[in-house]
């Protein structure tokens, strides 16, 4: 007798406490990844600070000829250590992305059809670029608003910046940034699962404008204007990407899904016969 061993299969009808249980696992997941990748962010410290995050705040030094050390001064015995747990568990997030992705798409994916969970990779994939794009835009672009704001401050305010409002501005930009550039993935599942339609969005265009400008003036916290316009016009062309996107896929799906688009592909073989 020949034994052999079968995988659970998923169950395709969940109730309530088996969402909480997924979600749960699915959080635990996420957490541990989380922690690793602040491990790493917590040795590579020291080298990230002296050659990533200060260099923006040594170019503007230099540009507004400010005469004095580019170095961070600490005012509280503990904000060296804050900083340095903050820093690092933001670069964890960063890190861990991908795993994050991954478990987000394990608890979608029983509202998904069998087909459209092999989407696993471009999923991940997409998401992963779009958070790395979005985190690289926020330091790019970081050094002109932190010149724009020391210059507007006044020529009697002299800089002295300490590591917890400096890298926790920076730190947190980018964060932001990479995580505002995940919307178009969101709004392309949304239409996915029937949340939304890409007609409906189409409609909501005017106001979606007004709710994408106000959002990036209430998440970026810098507050200046090149840091909401950097933000801003990429959300609304990602927006309209995802318009598009959606309504393609969404309608690929209708005419496999639908017999009657099928039927003259069936007739037509007949025919031939």
């Amino acid at each position: 007798m020949r034994l052999t061993w079968r995988r659970r299969p998923r169950p395709t009808t969940m109730g309530f406490w088996d969402h909480v249980a997924e979600l749960r696992t699915r959080l635990i997941w996420s957490l541990v990844a989380v922690g690793l990748g602040m491990i790493v962010g917590l040795i590579a410290y020291d080298r990230l600070l002296s050659e990533v995050f200060l260099p923006p705040y040594c170019n503007v030094l230099v540009s507004q000829e400010i005469d004095r050390p580019c170095s961070l001064v600490i005012t509280s015995p503990l904000e060296g250590f804050r900083t340095r747990i903050q820093v690092s568990a933001y670069l964890g997030v960063v890190l861990a992305m991908p795993v994050l992705l991954w478990q987000l798409w394990r608890f979608i994916t029983p509202a998904l059809d069998r087909r459209e969970k092999r989407w696993a990779v471009p999923f991940i994939l997409a998401g992963s670029v779009l958070f790395v794009a979005g985190a690289a835009l926020a330091y790019f672009t970081f050094e002109r608003a932190l010149d724009f704001l020391i210059a507007v401050s006044g020529d009697a305010v002299d800089p002295l910046l300490g590591p917890g409002s400096y890298l926790g501005l920076v730190t947190f930009m980018m964060l932001v940034f990479g995580i505002g550039f995940e919307f178009p993935i969101v709004l392309i599942f949304a239409q996915l699962v029937g949340i939304v339609s890409s007609r409906q969005l189409s409609r909501a265009r005017r106001y979606a404008i007004v709710g994408i400008v106000a959002g990036a003036a209430i998440i970026t916290p810098s507050g200046d204007p090149i840091t909401l316009a950097a933000l801003s016009v990429p959300l609304y062309v990602f927006y309209e990407l995802s318009i598009l996107v959606g309504h393609l896929i969404v309608r690929r799906r209708t005419r496999r899904s639908d017999p009657d688009t099928q039927r003259p592909d069936a007739q037509r073989q007949g025919s031939q016969r």
